[in-house]
């Protein structure tokens, strides 16, 4: 895991774990995982699934993922003449 990715967790998980501090590191990753869905080992969970399950803990059913909200189009002529290329 690269440098940045350790920054981004940390910054991420510091204010959802000081909501549960009656829990361990690894009580309160187990929770986070679970929340997300993933039913495997702990030791095959990845930073991904961490990093933006925390991004969306807070956020509502309905909300954008982070990070494609940025390329959604509403209209649907505008996104495949972008995909195109012919519009920028």
């Amino acid at each position: 895991m690269k440098c940045h990715r350790v920054n981004e967790l940390i910054e991420l998980l510091h204010p959802e774990w000081q909501k549960d501090p009656d829990l361990n590191l690894i009580e309160f990753i187990r929770k986070l995982a679970d929340e997300a869905g993933y039913e495997g080992p702990l030791e095959n969970l990845t930073d991904d699934v961490l990093i933006y399950h925390l991004k969306m803990r807070n956020s509502g059913k309905d909300d954008m993922i982070p990070g494609l909200a940025k390329d959604q189009e509403d209209d649907f002529k505008t996104a495949i003449l972008k995909a195109r290329g012919i519009i920028k």
